[in-house]
């Protein structure tokens, strides 16, 4: 356990306890316990040894901040539904520790920036049909609904953490006025489109090369929502971005694939488009949010080495639709040096 760094003595104990009650045919070996990845909630995954030389990945997820039953059971749905999710060897929703296949080092990130175009449309591909083929099979009536309530908490977060806390701005009533005039806009948007499961990070940090691919990660807080919303989160990702003919390409892809699999997509494309893109809109203004959160709450002031991409994303959609021209005043208030012209797609 020397390479794991604890906060917590009593937490790494109680990790070792349940390790060691484990079926002895795992040929687990605690001693080759190491980090593998952490990410931005208080959950992190650890490697280990097993049987043959197998390499298996241990969720850590402090139960006081976490619930593992979301993701036990999103997981086997997304395993009936023929898609590679992690396979769950062991878990205790009480003591907060899940021991899972390991699906490789190599997220879809770090794959499509060293990638050529033709390997790049190869994973993009994958990734549009394993989408296609959750939101055609998946039961998404026992998930919780992504109602106008939930969208609206998470436009807040912009408010609180980048328009207050990252620029330290307070709103005029005329700008207040602007923002519930755009919060209706995209509301309405979500609750207007049929409503499907939805993974909600469905982006290219939570997908691993593997086999079969793409592998799925981070899905526990997967909800019943609007069916444009995860191809937006894949097609204009926070990490890495693409020139608008091959978002089209995808999206089109995307599109042709839903409706053969009966999937409730719509026969206009035109107006496919237009959710998909109101849908990253809105999810660029939370993670805008959330990545300042990170910076200022959390300690982790990388994530807003981000914020130029995603501030661009949300001005290039806004001032494309008249009902958003409220929106364009407020992000074009905040941008100051933060988005220049020059922005590098990748």
């Amino acid at each position: 356990m020397s390479a794991v760094s604890w906060s917590d003595p009593a937490r790494a104990d109680a990790l070792l306890h349940w390790l060691r009650g484990l079926d002895p045919a795992l040929g687990l070996r605690p001693d080759t316990l190491r980090p593998a990845s952490q990410d931005a909630s208080t959950r992190r995954y650890l490697r280990l040894d097993g049987a043959d030389d197998r390499s298996l990945v241990l969720m850590d997820a402090p139960p006081a901040s976490n619930d593992l039953r979301p993701f036990l059971q999103v997981g086997a749905q997304l395993r009936d539904a023929g898609l590679h999710a992690p396979d769950v060897l062991a878990s205790s929703t009480e003591l907060g520790f899940m021991l899972l296949e390991d699906l490789g080092d190599t997220p879809y990130l770090q794959a499509l920036l060293a990638a050529e175009p033709k390997e790049a449309d190869r994973l993009m591909r994958a990734a549009i049909g394993a989408l296609v083929q959750w939101q055609a099979r998946a039961d998404a009536s026992s998930l919780p609904v992504y109602d106008e309530a939930f969208v609206r908490r998470e436009l807040q977060i912009f408010v609180d953490w980048c328009v207050h806390k990252e620029h330290g701005r307070e709103w005029t009533e005329q700008q207040q006025t602007w923002w519930e005039m755009s919060c209706k806009a995209l509301v309405r948007n979500m609750l207007d489109q049929p409503f499907v499961a939805m993974h909600r990070d469905y982006m290219v940090r939570n997908l691993m090369v593997c086999e079969p691919l793409p592998g799925i990660l981070d899905f526990q807080d997967t909800v019943r929502g609007p069916v444009c919303y995860d191809i937006a989160s894949l097609l204009r990702d926070a990490f890495i971005s693409w020139d608008e003919e091959r978002e089209l390409d995808w999206a089109i892809r995307y599109w042709e694939q839903a409706r053969r699999a009966g999937v409730p997509i719509g026969d206009d494309f035109g107006e496919v488009w237009r959710r998909i893109e109101w849908c990253g809109l809105q999810r660029h203004l939370k993670i805008l949010g959330i990545f300042c959160r990170l910076k200022h709450r959390d300690g982790k002031p990388h994530y807003a080495e981000d914020l130029p991409r995603l501030f661009a994303y949300a001005i290039k959609v806004s001032t494309r639709y008249i009902e958003l021209s409220p929106l364009t005043h407020l992000l074009q208030d905040l941008r100051g040096s933060l988005v220049q012209d020059g922005f590098s797609l990748r």
